[in-house]
C-alpha cells in the first residue's frame, strides 16, 4: 500500500526530521534548534468499551502515549472524529469529553480538530511534544545488558474482545478499563530523568511485534521471561476462552517467525504476549546498573514496574520461563 509514496521523501533531503523516514517508530521527530525537538503523532480507532467517557480518555492517553514513547513531554493535541450522523449528541459529547479530560490531566491543551460522519464511531488525536535532541527514546537505542521493563500488565485485547462477545465480568471491564486509561507520564518521566535511549510503547503489534521491531531497530536479542510478564487478573480466564482479538493472531502469523518460545510455553501463554493491546505501558530499557535506582524511584512515583526480560548481543526475541 506504501510502495507508492515510498520513494518521494529522501531522508538525506529533511535533514531535521530526525525520525520518521528511516526505521518505524513511535512518532516522527523534527529537529527545531540544538535544544528542542517537536514531536508529532497521530491516532484513533473504533470503541473498545461501551461507555462514551471512558472510550474518550482511553483513544486519549493511547494517542498521548507515542510522545512518551519518544521521551517527550506533549503539549497541544486537535481531536480527530468520525461520528455517525444519527449517534446522540450526549455520547457524541461524552466522548470528546472523555479525551479533554485525560488531556487536561496530561497538562495538555485541546486546540480544535476536525470531524466528519461515518457508519461507525471513530475517535483519537493528533498530538504535538517536545523532546531534546539528544536525549530522544527510541526503538533503536537498547544496548546488551540492559533489562527490559514494561509499565502496564498485557490482557486488554483478549478482555476486550471478550466485552465485544458478552462475556466479561464488570469488575474486569472495570479494572482493564483502569488500565487503558492510565498515562505513560510517569515511565516517560523516569526515562529521561535516567537518560534511557531504548524504548517503546506496547500497543496492536503486541509485546512481542513491538519487540521485534525494537530488537530488529536496537540490532540485539530480547531475552523474556514469562513468568515475570505481568497480566491484568482476568486475562488468563479469557485467554482460555480464547477471546482473543483478530489481530492477536494477525500478529502471531507476522511476528511470530522471529520469536522462539521454550517448549514448556502453551500456545494461550505464547498468544497471549501476540495480543494486540489498546494504551498498553511503555517497554524500556534500563542499563543494569541502574535498575536498583531506576525500581526505587517508581515506587516513589507509585509508577507500577516490572522487570521482564534482559538484552543480549544477537538477534530475535527468545521466551523462556
Amino acid at each position: 500500500m506504501l510502495r507508492p509514496v515510498s520513494n518521494l521523501f529522501n531522508p538525506k533531503d529533511y535533514p531535521n526530521l530526525l525520525v520518521g523516514l528511516g526505521q518505524p517508530d513511535d512518532a516522527a521527530v523534527w529537529k527545531l534548534d540544538e535544544e528542542r525537538a517537536l514531536v508529532a503523532t497521530t491516532d484513533f480507532f473504533t470503541p473498545v468499551v461501551d461507555t462514551p467517557f471512558e472510550y474518550g480518555a482511553i483513544a486519549a492517553a493511547n494517542s498521548l502515549s507515542d510522545i512518551y514513547a519518544m521521551g517527550g513531554t506533549p503539549f497541544l493535541a486537535l481531536n480527530i472524529a468520525a461520528l455517525p450522523p444519527d449517534l446522540p449528541t450526549e455520547i457524541s459529547s461524552e466522548i470528546l469529553r472523555g479525551g479533554a479530560e485525560k488531556c487536561r490531566e496530561a497538562g495538555v491543551v485541546v486546540a480544535g480538530g476536525h470531524t466528519v460522519q461515518d457508519k461507525e464511531p471513530k475517535f483519537g488525536l493528533v498530538v504535538l511534544g517536545f523532546v531534546h535532541p539528544q536525549k530522544m527514546l527510541s526503538k533503536g537505542g537498547a544496548k546488551p545488558g540492559d533489562k527490559l521493563v514494561l509499565t502496564k500488565p498485557l490482557g486488554f485485547g483478549v478482555t476486550t474482545t471478550a466485552l465485544k462477545r458478552g462475556m466479561a465480568d464488570p469488575k474486569d471491564v472495570e479494572e482493564v478499563i483502569g488500565w487503558m486509561s492510565r498515562l505513560n507520564a510517569g515511565g516517560g518521566i523516569l526515562a529521561r530523568k535516567f537518560g534511557l535511549r531504548g524504548g517503546t510503547d506496547i500497543t496492536g503489534f503486541s509485546l512481542l511485534g513491538h519487540g521485534h521491531e525494537m530488537a530488529a531497530a536496537s540490532g540485539v536479542a530480547l531475552h523474556l521471561a514469562f513468568d515475570h510478564i505481568p497480566f491484568i487478573s482476568c486475562a488468563r480466564k479469557y485467554a482460555e476462552a480464547w477471546a482473543f482479538p483478530g489481530g492477536s493472531s494477525d500478529n502471531r502469523l507476522h511476528y511470530g517467525q522471529f520469536v522462539h518460545f521454550d517448549e514448556s510455553i502453551s500456545e494461550m501463554e505464547q498468544m497471549l504476549l501476540f495480543d494486540a493491546q489498546t494504551s498498553g505501558g511503555l517497554l524500556l530499557s534500563v542499563p543494569a546498573a541502574d535498575l536498583p535506582k531506576f525500581q526505587e524511584q517508581a515506587a516513589g512515583r507509585e509508577q507500577p514496574v516490572w522487570v521482564i526480560g534482559e538484552v543480549s548481543e544477537g538477534s530475535g526475541i527468545h521466551v523462556t520461563r
